[in-house]
């Protein structure tokens, strides 16, 4: 709840900074929402995002700034807790009596490794499917999140065109009245202020907390197969959950041992 909270409270903050300076400034708010400058800066980035990634990559934007913003949050704690459970279950049971309680595992991942056990893959078979499918996830990510990287960089210089543009223009109309010289001037920078903008306080920051959201998600796997590993080596539970509990952050580690 806090990550969430956080990242809006950064993003109002960042509004704070820029545009309530804007304003302080005697900024007008019809100033600073020029239209010309702001079709220039995110319609030229999102025609070179088309252009750059496809179309089917773009229409993908809105879903994954949901999932930047609204992540899927993983258990970690309750995994291990799980695995400690069929372990114990398993050595007095036997590995096939743990199947009905695959149910607890909230992740796929967990429940389909555990699954391949009873199934009796051997360790090494097991090994090669999670990194292959590990490998494919890192891939999978790392595409999309590079979407949001590149409208970082592609954002600012679209603002300098949008810029360079208005420059011209008002070039153009040099010998007219230089209150309307100085007032085009300013309009002129507009639209580098919304390149900049839009890169470092929208598209930069979505990309960082995919990049999260895919640490995340890497860490559960990982946990999650040395669980299934030591489920599958017959290992005592409270050598699996001290090897587990060691693959936590350090505070983490700290609460589970006290508990």
């Amino acid at each position: 709840m806090m990550k969430k909270f956080g990242t809006f409270i950064g993003l109002a903050l960042g509004l704070a900074a820029v545009f309530g300076t804007f304003f302080m400034e005697g900024g007008s708010f019809q100033a600073l929402f020029n239209i010309p400058a702001i079709i220039i800066v995110f319609g030229g980035t999102f025609a070179a995002v088309i252009m750059g990634f496809g179309l089917d990559k773009f229409l993908l934007i809105p879903q994954l700034m949901k999932i930047a913003y609204f992540p899927k949050t993983y258990d970690l704690a309750k995994i291990i807790s799980t695995f400690v459970e069929l372990s114990i279950k398993a050595r007095k049971e036997g590995l096939l009596a743990i199947e009905k309680d695959l149910k607890k595992f909230d992740d796929m991942f967990p429940r389909k490794m555990t699954k391949f056990v009873l199934d009796g893959t051997d360790a090494e078979s097991l090994q090669l499917l999670a990194q292959l499918e590990m490998k494919a996830m890192q891939e999978r990510h790392f595409s999309h999140l590079n979407i949001f990287v590149k409208m970082g960089g592609y954002a600012p210089t679209m603002g300098i065109i949008g810029t360079v543009i208005s420059l011209i223009m008002t070039l153009a109309n040099a010998g007219a009245s230089p209150d309307l010289l100085i007032k085009n001037i300013a309009v002129a920078f507009l639209a580098t202020l919304w390149g900049i903008f839009t890169a470092n306080l929208i598209w930069l920051p979505i990309g960082d907390r995919l990049k999260r959201c895919h640490s995340e998600e890497k860490n559960m796997m990982e946990l999650s197969l040395e669980a299934v590993l030591t489920l599958q080596s017959g290992e005592i539970p409270s050598i699996m959950k001290a090897r587990l509990i060691g693959m936590l952050p350090q505070k983490e580690q700290q609460e589970k041992l006290a508990a």
